[in-house]
């Protein structure tokens, strides 16, 4: 199975493929996957997320399946990788993770049919939308705070070509320190790969590398620095990231992190 992978090599990014445990470089080096230094194998215009998509998920927050989807964007600095720290900010408590199957766009789609979505697909990658619930009630609507601070968005390590994969049998897991505490298949979306790809591009062009997380299952819960949070689809590639705590001087304007029922039922998704 061919894997596309970035790394960086000498403080530059390098385009190779992962055969075993071993990297191919385009620059003619061979590395061991354990001493490379992965980068996002994805270069997008924009990050694009579900709301709710696994009816695991919809079910955990005693809500109704939604007729349509619903969406929201993280920025491009919520871009991370492979083995990248993510991290919590000092004070805070909800910080929670939701391991996604991403979709890569490979080729510009624009006003595309459902049918022929699957052509516009570059692969699949294993993601991690990762949200701060410290901040949910002041960012309920965009979210941004929430979703949107630098490095919650892992993706990794592999780009798996599309031709690859069977789009309907993919298998997501996600562990917190060896332990699984979240599965599911994309055969259960409630909005398969191509409906989103159609719906989106009725009114947003969707450009080579754009990245849509296609949701999470049920079962996203804080994590605590010192905890490995593990996405895998199974067969496919495996995301790994470790929680760090960071200094982060809040000051005294803007909204400010808060202990909250809105929190709190986001969180453990509380009915």
């Amino acid at each position: 199975m061919y894997k596309k992978v970035r790394v960086q090599r000498n403080g530059v990014g390098i385009w190779g493929y992962q055969e075993g445990e071993h990297l191919y470089l385009d620059n003619g080096e061979i590395i061991a996957e354990s001493d490379a230094i992965f980068l996002p194998p994805v270069d997008p215009t924009k990050i694009i997320a579900i709301h709710l998509n696994f009816p695991s998920r919809i079910q955990a927050f005693g809500a109704k399946v939604p007729k349509w989807p619903s969406y929201f964007m993280k920025p491009i600095s919520t871009l991370s990788a492979h083995r990248a720290a993510v991290s919590r900010p000092k004070g805070t408590k909800y910080l929670n993770y939701e391991g996604e199957i991403a979709l890569v766009i490979g080729s510009r789609a624009r006003k595309v049919s459902r049918q022929d979505a699957w052509h516009y697909i570059a692969g699949y990658s294993a993601a991690n939308d990762f949200g701060l619930h410290d901040f949910r009630t002041s960012d309920r609507g965009s979210m941004l705070r929430v979703k949107g601070q630098d490095g919650f968005c892992p993706i990794g390590p592999a780009l798996v070509p599309a031709y690859e994969v069977d789009p309907g049998a993919i298998r997501l897991k996600t562990y917190v320190n060896g332990n699984l505490v979240q599965e599911g298949d994309s055969k259960d979306l409630v909005f398969p790969f191509d409906y989103l790809i159609a719906d989106l591009s009725r009114l947003i062009t969707l450009e080579p590398g754009d990245i849509i997380l296609t949701g999470s299952p049920a079962n996203s819960r804080p994590v605590q620095p010192g905890d490995l949070v593990v996405v895998e689809l199974e067969g496919l590639c495996r995301l790994e990231n470790i929680i760090v705590e960071t200094e982060v001087d809040f000051g005294d304007y803007g909204a400010q992190p808060e202990d909250s029922d809105n929190a709190r039922s986001t969180a453990y998704e509380i009915e």
